[in-house]
């Protein structure tokens, strides 16, 4: 009999740290990293979050696999193939390039693999086309029945899911930043934080003492605005409406997904020196460098908490 999802439950909360950084104090802002890649050595972050709930459905329903989509560095694809091995799982990669199909697997596939998952190489045309139905009868007549994971993971269940960290955070936190990829994570902190102020257009806060706190996202992607409709239809469909208080900052995707540049690298070794925590640059990095701009732009109102997500 397959294990149930319970065996992959970490022990919550995240640990929640704060930080010295002159560079904030002399806003009067303090910094504490929320360590979500703590919560789980296989599944760290949000990663976890977002394929609880999902986990739990898969095995309800009765599959034996799932069934997901990524690019050729995802840590989604990681993290199924690893939920997979926990949960005795099948497990499909659907990969964006065909061209990739018998070259030597990076680093990031090759732990999928290690763990069991199956890789199907889409060209890229078609993999655009993943979400119609005849695409998708397609990978399923040849990987048979399978629960289907969105790339990214992010679903009404997964935002359902990382709601648990924004309440984690409430009353500990008024603002809260995390990197974004496809929305998901957004989605369910703003709406675990509960109501909280309006986010101006600079990110800071307007109006009075929050009973809540707003939420940044930043995307890691070239033109990541895009991801405010996702990140909505992801409350929709979740909890019925938009949800607490949060808004996008597109301004630090550093050339864009899984891209870095010199100033990226400058900042994140910096960070690690300052404070023994080496970010990793495809997500945090990118965030926590938003972060200290903003600071610096004046958009956080002295005595601000901020928590940074670290989400692995």
């Amino acid at each position: 009999m397959r294990a149930a999802p319970s065996l992959l439950d970490p022990q919550p909360p995240s640990p929640l740290t704060e930080v010295a950084d002159d560079r904030l104090e002399r806003h009067g802002v303090r910094l504490l990293l929320k360590r979500d890649d703590l919560i789980h050595p296989d599944l760290p972050g949000n990663k976890f979050r977002k394929l609880r709930l999902n986990l739990a459905a898969a095995v309800a329903g009765g599959h034996d696999t799932l069934l997901t989509f990524g690019g050729a560095y995802s840590n989604h694809l990681r993290a199924v193939a690893a939920a997979g091995r926990l949960l005795g799982l099948r497990t499909v990669g659907v990969v964006r390039g065909e061209e990739l199909a018998g070259r030597p697997l990076n680093s990031s596939l090759a732990v999928a693999a290690a763990d069991g998952m199956r890789l199907d190489f889409l060209d890229r045309a078609t993999y655009r086309r993943k979400a119609e139905p005849e695409v998708l009868a397609a990978l399923l007549a040849r990987h048979g029945r399978a629960y289907l994971l969105p790339e990214g993971g992010s679903n009404a269940a997964a935002a359902m899911g990382c709601a648990d960290l924004g309440r984690e955070l409430r009353g500990a936190a008024d603002v809260v930043a995390v990197a974004c990829g496809t929305g998901g994570t957004l989605a369910g902190l703003a709406a675990g934080l509960g109501p909280g102020p309006e986010a101006g257009a600079d990110g800071g806060l307007v109006g009075g003492t929050p009973a809540g706190a707003v939420a940044i996202g930043f995307p890691v992607l070239r033109g990541g605005a895009f991801l405010a409709a996702d990140v909505l239809r992801l409350q929709q469909e979740a909890f019925g409406g938009r949800r607490g208080s949060w808004r996008l900052d597109d301004r630090f995707h550093h050339g864009g997904f899984a891209r870095t540049s010199p100033a990226l690298e400058g900042f994140a070794a910096d960070f690690a020196r300052r404070h023994g925590l080496d970010p990793e640059r495809v997500y945090v990095a990118k965030m926590l460098h938003g972060v200290m701009t903003l600071a610096a732009e004046g958009a956080f109102p002295p005595g601000t908490r901020v928590a940074a997500v670290i989400t692995g």
